[in-house]
């Protein structure tokens, strides 16, 4: 389906990997992986905490998507044969406290709110992770709210916490843009009842669905461009 700027009413954002760069954590990786690959150690560890969310589902267990990182670290860091004591892993893991966001999320999401659309933040991430990224970020003035995963205790793509957020937000679940760089994300929103916009970060393939972005942008201000036309 063709994207409606018309329709939307309220904009919804994934938060790592669309607001954030989890990629990030290869700086702070390298001063404990040596001569590894910090690159390929946060890229396991990504994918792996992914994995054990998507499973999770499927298993119907739930348990933070924090507590899954920490795990999901683990894995990849043993994989690699990189020896780090508890300490150090809790030091990596935290992290995800202090991720920069991309460069075009503050600019965009100031042209969104002063459009007159709010925006809101539903995310895997459990509350005390989305806390710390909104006020690490400065997204406190541009944000509403932000809604997660603990609240059904269910993991996107599933359609559980989509349809929370619009319940949450107030706003028909049709009238709600949302915006992730997840090629599996964007589907399991479109799945709810929302317009799909894919920011395809990473300039990656969408994956084999029939189903297809309702649109794709590379940034936060072709979102504004396309809702401003």
């Amino acid at each position: 389906m063709p994207f409606d700027p018309d329709a939307v009413e309220t904009i919804a954002f994934d938060s790592y990997g669309t607001l954030v760069d989890v990629s990030a954590v290869a700086e702070p990786l390298s001063e404990h992986v040596d001569e590894r690959d910090p690159e390929l150690v946060a890229t396991l560890w990504r994918q792996r905490s992914l994995s054990y969310a998507m499973v999770g589902n499927a298993v119907d267990e739930y348990d933070s998507f924090y507590e899954l990182n920490r795990h999901a670290l683990r894995y990849a860091l043993e994989t690699c044969g990189v020896d780090v004591d508890e300490g150090e892993r809790e030091e990596i893991l935290s992290t995800y406290h202090d991720l920069p966001v991309f460069d075009d999320v503050h600019d965009g999401l100031e042209r969104l709110r002063d459009a007159g659309y709010d925006c809101y933040i539903v995310s895997n991430g459990n509350e005390a992770m989305l806390e710390s990224l909104i006020e690490y970020a400065e997204l406190g003035d541009l944000i509403e709210d932000a809604v997660s995963a603990d609240e059904v205790e269910q993991f996107k793509p599933e359609p559980e916490l989509y349809r929370r957020a619009a319940d949450r937000i107030g706003t028909p679940i049709e009238e709600i843009a949302f915006v992730a760089a997840g090629w599996w994300d964007v589907p399991g929103g479109i799945n709810a009842g929302m317009q799909g916009v894919w920011i395809n970060r990473q300039d990656t393939l969408w994956g084999p669905y029939e189903t297809g972005p309702d649109l794709t942008i590379e940034s936060v201000h072709e979102l504004a461009d396309r809702l401003e036309s």
